[in-house]
């Protein structure tokens, strides 16, 4: 039994009405726009951590080649070190055969020059002439060689040391590199859910 003093107002529960219905509306309307936020957000959160992989992944392989840059060089250092020496040996033994030769035909050609036949005497000393014109030619020409094989020497030397000093670098950066890339693969993999798919298939 409804008091007689109570009237309701239909207007008032009209407008309560309404605004209900209006909050409802909003949030429906607002719960796809929050979401598509929230998945926008995973997205480039995902895009930073991939780009992250991607340049980790990069400077692993520069490192790479700046390790194997180093090994050329202690390679080509050695190989140049171990053919200088290898040309100073072949020096030394043409030096002391040239000697040899020379001071064997000198002493055969001096005794000629001696000799009581004019004609004899003076061909022996015009071959002494021509044979130490041999002699100074032949001994610069391996004093060439010489020159040459000690610039090899030194450019190996210099290799062996740039490469040694560039792997030592590189090994280091190497190692930083390899454990950021271990970290952002990690993220990444933690983010997008290839490390859950990674564990199911090796259960598999």
């Amino acid at each position: 039994m409804i008091s007689r003093h109570f009237k309701p107002n239909f207007k008032n529960m009209r407008v309560i009405k309404n605004f209900q219905i209006l909050v409802m509306l909003s949030i429906s309307l607002l719960a796809p726009g929050v979401t598509r936020a929230q998945t926008d957000k995973k997205a480039d959160e995902l895009k930073k951590l991939e780009t992250s992989v991607v340049t980790a992944k990069a400077k692993v392989a520069l490192n790479e080649k700046q390790l194997n840059v180093a090994d050329s060089l202690i390679t080509a250092g050695t190989q140049l070190i171990a053919e200088s020496k290898t040309e100073t040996k072949a020096i030394e033994a043409d030096r002391k055969k040239l000697d040899k030769d020379n001071a064997t035909k000198q002493k055969s050609l001096s005794k000629l020059t001696t000799s009581k036949d004019k004609e004899e005497a003076g061909k022996a000393r015009a071959d002494l002439k021509t044979l130490d014109i041999q002699y100074k030619s032949d001994l610069k020409a391996l004093s060439i060689r010489l020159k040459d094989a000690t610039k090899m020497m030194s450019t190996g030397n210099a290799n062996l040391t740039k490469g040694k000093a560039t792997k030592k670098n590189a090994q280091d950066a190497l190692k930083i590199s390899r454990a950021t890339l271990a970290t952002a693969q990690a993220k990444y993999d933690a983010a997008s859910g290839d490390k859950i798919i990674t564990k199911d298939k090796k259960k598999k």
